[in-house]
């Protein structure tokens, strides 16, 4: 609301954060108001804030990941990542657009493990399948033997779960928070009013808060 009131006072249509290659605008960040869906430019800002706050111990994938390895295979990603060394992360944070819906999935580099993340308990093992697929070929791609096998998948059903239809990338946002600095996933629908506002904050600031 501060920062509204002031963008409002001054105004200031052209307004813009702007951070490393992203650019939100104010259109972009209304969509945190209230119960509005999270877009994509919001969600991939975000993650780079995440990847810088966990000194780039993460990856997050940009949201349009998984929709173009779906639709183009391997070979239509595989220049996304040719400047990042995946295998020498601690974790890799894909978020999965299902159209109306978003969900998450991870990977455990180092216990080899996929994890499943769905703040409305769907079980969408497909999108697990293409990331494990997916890291599979990458293994075979930059030589990296020891992960070209022996991974798991699970499905995380003990985790905060969304009660309405507009929270789930806020929820999806905050499960990556914590999973990538250490933090329990120790919150719940009531927090989501609150959570909104931070992100707004965090993203106007360019900075997670601790």
């Amino acid at each position: 609301m501060k920062y509204q009131a002031v963008l409002a006072h001054r105004m200031m249509p052209a307004f813009r954060v702007v951070y490393n290659k992203h650019t939100l605008t104010l259109e972009d960040l209304s969509t945190l108001d209230d119960q509005n869906w999270l877009n994509d430019q919001v969600m991939n800002m975000y993650g780079e804030l995440i990847m810088e706050s966990a000194q780039h111990k993460v990856h997050f994938f940009n949201s349009f990941f998984h929709r173009q390895l779906m639709t183009k295979g391997y070979e239509g990603v595989k220049r996304w990542t040719k400047k990042v060394d995946l295998f020498s992360k601690a974790l890799l944070l894909i978020p999965i657009h299902l159209e109306i819906h978003w969900c998450l999935v991870t990977a455990d580099t180092a216990g080899k493990r996929i994890h499943l993340y769905d703040s409305q308990g769907i079980v969408f093992k497909e999108a697990a399948e293409n990331v494990l697929r997916y890291i599979h070929t990458e293994a075979k791609e930059r030589k990296q033997t020891a992960f070209q096998n022996g991974w798991k998948m699970y499905i995380n059903e003990r985790i905060p779960q969304q009660t309405n239809e507009n929270d789930c990338g806020v929820f999806v946002l905050e499960y990556c928070r914590c999973l990538a600095l250490g933090k329990p996933l120790q919150f719940s629908q009531g927090d989501m009013p609150t959570v909104r506002k931070r992100i707004y904050r965090e993203l106007c600031e360019c900075k997670l808060q601790d």
